[in-house]
């Protein structure tokens, strides 16, 4: 490791969390206009959750994660995004607990770990 390893993992983690976080809540204020329009049910609400948080977690570390260590940046950077969404979320709609937290939790860390070693092998770090 180099001599500004945590000082670079700390702000890869952030700017990937951030901009994550930035595109989760606009795509879930445009799924609340889908939900409002359509009258989608509780269950398509919740996969489609699922999803954009997954796909968030996944795509933004592959963008902002480089360098050495690559996996654990990345999983860090998805269970950052997870615990920034899921206060904001909190704040503004009260917060609850489900089970389903859990499995959030497994798909955020998953994902952003593989996304940030995907990213790495693409640019063949």
């Amino acid at each position: 490791m180099h001599e500004n390893f945590w000082k670079t993992a700390a702000k890869e983690v952030g700017l990937s969390s951030a901009l994550a976080t930035v595109f989760c809540l606009l795509a879930e204020a445009l799924l609340a206009v889908f939900v409002r329009v359509y009258a989608l049910s509780e269950e398509s609400i919740i996969v489609s959750n699922l999803v954009l948080k997954t796909a968030a977690a996944f795509v933004f570390p592959l963008l902002a994660v480089r360098g050495e260590r690559a996996l654990f940046k990345g999983m860090a950077a998805g269970f950052l995004f997870l615990l920034l969404t899921t206060l904001l979320f909190g704040l503004i709609g009260g917060f609850r607990f489900s089970p389903l937290f859990c499995l959030d939790v497994l798909l955020c860390v998953l994902a952003g770990g593989g996304g940030a070693a995907f990213g790495r092998k693409l640019r063949k770090e």
